[in-house]
């Protein structure tokens, strides 16, 4: 059993698996995850590296609530998720995960503040987060992530790094406990990456938990908690410098 951390679970623990497997019933079976312990707090940034094929996208898929473990226990920010629903599942989902993918994913025919907005399109909405605010709260997202000056513009007259950080402005408009993204440097030169990636130091230094796949090692070395998985078993990074 792969043990990264082991850190009692409180009120600062955003992510807490232990003794997580998963299996996919084929033939041979396939074991996608093998024993994983891992715990990340408020506002880390943990980095996650390893080969195609090494279980990075089981892991993320399990850690946003798109898949469930075969054995082991996730709790998410204090809630135990493997015995929910999956009414119960996506509600959690919507509430406390925000997803930053490589490709960004916007709507290209509407403006930025609406690319921001559809992420509550199909949430129920909460206290705080009623429809008739949205357009405030989508405006106040780009402000956050340094694109307030972009609202209004359609995605077509943006840079790549502009357009990352409106789908990371999308991914923080529901105030999520945790940034969940796959690649999201992929598809961006070497300077805007190196803007991305101040932002998120900005975003883990305002209290937002960062889980970063990537298989760029100076993306990576910017984390402050680094694992590497190779055939579903996490082990430490040496830390980040």
């Amino acid at each position: 059993m792969t043990s990264v951390t082991s850190v009692a679970s409180g009120p600062d623990v955003v992510i807490e698996l232990s003794g997580v497997e998963r299996t996919f019933d084929t033939e041979p079976p396939v074991h996608a995850l093998r024993g994983v312990d891992l715990t990340v707090r408020r506002g880390e940034h943990l980095s996650i590296v390893g080969p195609s094929g090494s279980g990075k996208s089981t892991l993320l898929n399990t850690l946003g609530l798109l898949d469930r473990p075969t054995a082991g226990s996730f709790r998410l920010d204090g809630v135990e998720t493997t015995g929910l629903g999956d009414l119960e599942r996506t509600a959690l989902r919507g509430s406390r995960i925000g997803f930053v993918f490589q490709s960004f994913h916007l709507l290209p025919y509407r403006t930025v503040d609406e690319n921001v907005m559809v992420a509550e399109a199909y949430r129920k909405p909460r206290p705080g987060h009623e429809r008739g605010t949205r357009l405030d709260r989508a405006r106040q997202a780009l402000e956050r992530v340094g694109v307030g000056h972009r609202s209004g513009f359609r995605p077509d007259r943006l840079s790549g790094g502009e357009r990352q950080r409106v789908a990371i402005a999308r991914a923080l408009i529901g105030d999520p406990a945790l940034l969940l993204c796959d690649e999201p440097t992929g598809n961006l030169d070497s300077e805007n990456t190196l803007s991305v990636l101040e932002l998120f130091d900005d975003l883990c230094a305002q209290g937002m938990t960062l889980v970063l796949i990537t298989h760029d090692e100076a993306v990576s070395r910017r984390a402050s908690q680094r694992v590497r998985i190779t055939d579903g078993c996490l082990t430490p990074e040496a830390e980040a410098v």
